[in-house]
């Protein structure tokens, strides 16, 4: 049994498929992407900010292909990165061909906008020559004209119809390596959709809350419509659209997955938001305090609290603990236990360098961990023989 079921999420079971190497769908973890907004043409300009959106932790990276020249230049664009692109193709088929034969790992398309039996029959073959998976990307705000007359009106049934519709076209050409998403702007539709969905194919789900705003707004909207999918198991790969940074998206996206035991990258700060009792500056100290940590990786917990009405239970759930203390004096906590006080000289530095001992620390654990078991298998093979 589990110690805690209320945290338990039981994911919804679907297919698993390929982007590239990043396995998505079935068992594997829900994958992290987002879009790059330079000018594909400038090569340079794009592999910059693919690198960052690598950095953030970005498993995917999808690249807008609007012309031959944008198409041919994922070339020399994948050549410098690390992580799948997914060429985003509108109308043309010959787009999609070209950016499957340079170098894409999967081509986001609308079989209905392609054109002909033919020219879909072309870009499936595509795909498969070239290990490419597709896309089917359904939206609200450009739905077909017959479902249009038929619904009256953008609603889930019709986004629903129109997927599968997708999904047969692709199936009729005995291709199965595709993933679906039915997004929309609006938070009700974009759900009730992908729930739809959910229950009418075991397909991977890629969600988004389209067009869902800047920074602040896209994030708590996206926020509420993803973290109900989420919630509920529905979701195998994901995007935060935001009129932000691309990396911002992945950053956001992160959080998400973070606070519902979904998959944990970096530091989490679990911090107070600071009353009359603080007995150092909490905002202050934790705005830096994730800019100094922004470069660990490895997943840890970090409390920091204004005093010890809830200092002292939250740093039994976490690898290091911070509460405020009177005469400037503050509590240390190392996975759960007090481990020693602090006056108000460097709070920042002291937690960083404590959390840069620990995260290396884990990683050379888990380092010995994966040597022991290549050498154990190593043996029992050579045993074998």
């Amino acid at each position: 049994m589990t110690v805690r079921p209320y945290r338990h999420i039981e994911r919804r079971k679907s297919r698993l498929i390929h982007v590239g190497k990043v396995p998505v769908g079935g068992d594997s973890p829900i994958s992290v992407q987002s879009m790059t907004n330079t000018l594909t043409t400038d090569v340079k300009a794009t592999i910059e900010q693919i690198q960052r959106i690598e950095q953030a932790g970005a498993d995917l990276v999808r690249v807008s292909c609007p012309d031959q020249e944008s198409a041919l230049a994922l070339k020399a664009i994948t050549r410098e990165i690390n992580i799948p692109v997914v060429a985003d193709i509108h109308f043309h088929y010959k787009r999609a061909i070209e950016a499957a034969q340079n170098g894409a790992a999967c081509l986001r398309i609308n079989p209905g906008n392609i054109g002909s039996a033919d020219r879909v029959r072309e870009v499936v073959q595509a795909a498969k020559d070239y290990g490419c998976s597709i896309r089917i990307g359904v939206n609200a705000g450009s739905l077909e004209k017959d479902l249009l007359e038929k619904y009256g009106e953008p609603c889930p049934e019709a986004m629903v119809e129109s997927a599968l519709d997708h999904a047969r076209i692709l199936e009729d050409h005995d291709f199965r390596e595709f993933k679906i998403s039915v997004k929309a702007s609006d938070v009700f539709l974009a759900v009730a959709a992908y729930q739809g969905l959910a229950e009418a194919c075991d397909y991977p789900l890629h969600i988004g809350i389209t067009e869902a705003g800047g920074l602040r707004s896209g994030t708590v909207k996206s926020s509420i419509g993803l973290g109900m999918l989420l919630w509920s198991g529905v979701g195998d790969t994901i995007r935060v659209s935001l009129s932000a940074e691309p990396e911002e998206e992945v950053l956001v996206a992160y959080e998400m997955l973070k606070s519902l035991g979904l998959r944990r990258r970096g530091v989490t700060v679990i911090s107070c938001p600071s009353c009359a009792r603080q007995q150092f500056n909490v905002i202050k100290t934790v705005e830096v305090l994730e800019q100094r940590l922004a470069h660990i990786t490895t997943p840890m917990t970090v409390s920091v609290i204004g005093c010890v009405v809830n200092g002292p239970g939250e740093a039994r759930e976490t690898d290091i603990g911070f509460t405020g203390g009177g005469a400037n004096t503050h509590q240390v906590y190392i996975a759960g236990q007090p481990d020693h006080r602090l006056k108000d000289e460097d709070i920042v530095g002291h937690l960083v360098g404590l959390v840069e001992k620990k995260a290396a620390q884990i990683e050379a654990a888990k380092a010995e961990a994966e040597k022991a078991e290549a050498e154990a298998a190593a043996a029992a093979a050579e045993a074998a023989e």
